[in-house]
């Protein structure tokens, strides 16, 4: 199918990679984007052809500028989805508005658990027993929006935040491009906070 996904990335991209591997999501892909000028997803994308560009906000006066320089980016790159893969910034108001229900995050815990920055580190010194992934759409709140996909994950009694992380991960990976798959094929339906996945074949 056709569809023009953007994502924006901050570190090594591990689940760019994941994306870009997929082989209904991975073609889709036109564009990456990162805020940081060292970040490994941008090799990964340029290693598949796909066109990385840098938008550093150090070189915008304001955050509301540089949310405004993303979002005229997007639309000059007629981008229909977005999917955030491990980018560390909070997207203001002109993205998350010009792109209702179709902005995708991947975080590692089970929403409404443990949100922000390190939440495999705070399920440990919480003492959870199981944490997990959560796919949400997003909106204007940090890690808030209507829930697409969530899946345990166990937490080890000799797990450290790596090695816990490392799990979190292999699930993200499978997750993510179903997930993108899914919003790109129209079959999430939002009714307030419940997604429900359309049955649209395999």
């Amino acid at each position: 199918m056709d569809a023009r996904i953007a994502v924006l990335a901050s570190g090594a991209g591990s689940n760019l990679q994941a994306l870009l591997d997929h082989p209904s999501v991975g073609p889709c892909i036109e564009l990456v984007v990162s805020d940081k000028p060292q970040a490994g997803a941008l090799e990964r994308a340029r290693g598949r052809g796909v066109k990385a560009i840098v938008l550093e906000p150090a070189h915008s006066a304001t955050r509301e500028e540089f949310d405004r320089r993303l979002a005229e980016l997007l639309e000059e790159e007629a981008i229909e989805f977005v999917a955030l893969a491990g980018y560390m910034r909070i997207l203001g108001p002109p993205v998350v508005r010009s792109f209702k229900e179709r902005i995708l995050n991947v975080h590692p815990s089970l929403l409404p658990a443990f949100p922000g920055a390190q939440a495999p580190r705070d399920a440990l010194a919480r003492g959870a027993k199981v944490t997990g992934v959560t796919i949400h759409l997003v909106d204007e709140e940090v890690d808030h929006g209507p829930i697409v996909m969530q899946e345990c994950v166990p937490v080890l009694p000799d797990d450290d935040e790596t090695s816990l992380h490392e799990r979190i991960q292999v699930m993200e990976h499978r997750l993510y491009p179903q997930a993108v798959r899914l919003l790109m094929e129209g079959r999430l339906k939002v009714e307030g906070r419940r997604v429900h996945i359309l049955d649209g074949g395999p």
